[in-house]
């Protein structure tokens, strides 16, 4: 999911309250930028295979979640699943603000999103990107709060709430696991539209995200 412009004040790890933490999050200076992929690959267009206990704990899952952060950051978003790096597992990574300028900072594997009872259902309308979809912006509404429970990359529970624009990604992100991209929630219009930008758009995008890792390599 690509990333807002105010800066959060508090930081919640893995749901935790921290009292300080970095600019960005350690796991992203062990890790290697990975090629973003783009909507139209075949990865992103459809389900993901679950997290099993043979991957819980491994080498792997951890390398996997630390190269996620590093492409993150160069890709200027504040979320980003598995199948955006071109790897069928459900999970997704995660730094994000929410609407009380929280940053949230974090991983969740196998997430589900609770239904919220109906009185709970607030929606709200807001723009709305991906980096999958590089460049456009539309607005969607989405539920104003969002339950996501799941487990870390060691296998222990978590429940990961959030509001505002963090209930946001909670929701884009878990959608990416199912192979849903936010454009597939749009209208015909909106959504050949928004592919239309991506299409114009994409290669300065793409510069974009090159210089900047060839910086950090720098």
């Amino acid at each position: 999911m690509a990333t807002p412009t105010e800066a959060p004040r508090a930081v919640r790890v893995q749901g935790q309250l921290l009292e300080s933490y970095p600019r960005r999050a350690p796991e992203a200076d062990r890790g290697r930028v990975l090629r973003v992929t783009v909507a139209g690959e075949e990865i992103l267009h459809r389900p993901l295979k679950p997290v099993t206990e043979e991957h819980y704990g491994s080498a792997q899952l951890a390398t996997l979640i630390d190269d996620m952060f590093a492409t993150l950051y160069v890709a200027e978003g504040v979320g980003l699943a598995a199948n955006q790096v071109d790897v069928d597992l459900r999970v997704f990574i995660y730094d994000c603000p929410d609407d009380q300028g929280v940053r949230h900072v974090g991983h969740l594997c196998n997430p589900v999103i609770d239904d919220l009872p109906p009185d709970e259902r607030v929606l709200d309308e807001d723009e709305e990107g991906c980096l999958s979809v590089p460049g456009p912006y539309k607005t969607l509404a989405r539920p104003h709060r969002a339950v996501a429970r799941g487990f870390d990359m060691h296998g222990n529970p978590l429940v990961i709430e959030g509001t505002g624009f963090f209930a946001r990604c909670l929701q884009h992100e878990t959608d990416h696991l199912s192979g849903y991209l936010y454009i597939d929630r749009l209208s015909k219009r909106d959504r050949k539209d928004a592919l239309k930008q991506m299409e114009a758009l994409r290669e300065e995008v793409f510069a974009r995200r090159a210089a900047k890792a060839e910086a950090l390599r720098g």
